[in-house]
């Protein structure tokens, strides 16, 4: 037992690679030509992201390790009607403690925490006060969240007010309708004002891919949302019928990567909504290796939007150790 869990600590380690601060993306001017040279072959795409989960199979310790990577990845999510400060609170003790104590002792491991914790604007005081001096940012829905058809001045002073309520990140979601109409100036326009009222705090773009009719469409928007300074592009609110899939991912990554050849700024990718299983979360992680490097395997690069990720990880980290399954009522976290 104690190589293996020797085993598991050295390939955890491997992947914890530093925390390099990355320059922020400011941005770029409008290129419409670029935006028109953009397309989607979508048989293909559909093609490789079917392989992935089958080619990219990973067991034992190696899979310990890949799942404390996913854990530290996790942006843990409550965005719920009936959220509470006692929820939120709740959730920020699983931020701060994520798998248990237990467990890490017997993989060698210290302490992780998650990447940030997630919530509605109403419940930042509530978060802020349970994270202070954890470095564990709080990040915001905002714009209207999850359909962004709130009026225009409304959505800028919603971000404005969740920055001044200690909100460090911003998850914005675009007009689809700018998308849908080809009207990509006004996408721009947009993104950029959502930019600016960030200020400081680092500001996600959710596409709402599922709504946005193709992926050659998901692609120009990534672009373009890029193109205004967006720090990461993330695909869904969680509250559509189609959220995160390997297909856009694969979209949104190699946008990613184009971007980051012709200007040099890397910025993050954030699936959101259906990904609960441990599994699911391993293939992405894989998929983001393959695509971008291990450099985009660190939380300043790379989050899981969830809820319920966290359980199912904990579930097969404690497997690993253990031998057999706990319930799942064990590591609820809110």
């Amino acid at each position: 037992m104690q190589s293996h869990t020797t085993d598991t600590a050295a390939l955890a380690a491997a992947h914890q690679l530093p925390q390099v601060t990355e320059p922020r993306n400011p941005g770029t001017e409008f290129d419409m030509d670029w935006v028109l040279s953009l397309q989607a072959n979508t048989s293909a795409i559909e093609r490789r992201a079917a392989q992935l989960p089958a080619r990219r199979s990973v067991k034992k310790a190696h899979q310990a390790a890949w799942l404390l990577r996913a854990v530290t990845c996790i942006d843990l999510t409550t965005l719920s009607g009936d959220d509470t400060s006692r929820r939120v609170q709740r959730l920020c003790s699983k931020a701060r403690q994520p798998v248990a104590q237990r467990t890490l002792d017997a993989l060698g491991m210290g302490p992780i925490t998650t990447g940030a914790v997630c919530v509605y604007h109403d419940m930042i005081p509530a978060a802020v006060t349970a994270l202070q001096g954890t470095g564990i940012p709080v990040a915001a829905v905002s714009t209207g969240f999850p359909a962004g058809l709130s009026p225009f001045h409304l959505r800028i002073a919603e971000i404005e007010e969740s920055v001044k309520a200690g909100a460090a990140e911003i998850d914005i979601v675009i007009s689809r309708r700018h998308v849908l109409s080809g009207n990509w100036q006004a996408l721009y326009d947009e993104m950029r004002a959502f930019r600016a009222a960030c200020g400081e705090a680092h500001v996600k773009a959710i596409l709402a891919t599922g709504e946005l009719g193709s992926l050659r469409n998901v692609a120009r928007a990534s672009v373009i949302c890029m193109m205004a300074g967006a720090d990461f592009i993330k695909t869904s609110t969680g509250k559509e019928s189609v959220n995160a899939t390997l297909p856009v991912s694969l979209v949104m990554i190699r946008a990613i990567r184009e971007y980051f050849g012709r200007t040099g700024y890397r910025v993050g990718y954030k699936p959101a909504g259906g990904i609960s299983k441990a599994k699911d979360a391993i293939t992405y992680l894989a998929l983001m290796k393959e695509e971008l490097g291990d450099r985009w395997l660190q939380p300043d690069l790379f989050r899981f939007g969830a809820s319920s990720l966290l359980n199912d990880i904990e579930r097969q980290l404690e497997h690993h150790v253990t031998g057999t399954y706990s319930a799942g009522y064990r590591h609820a976290a809110g």
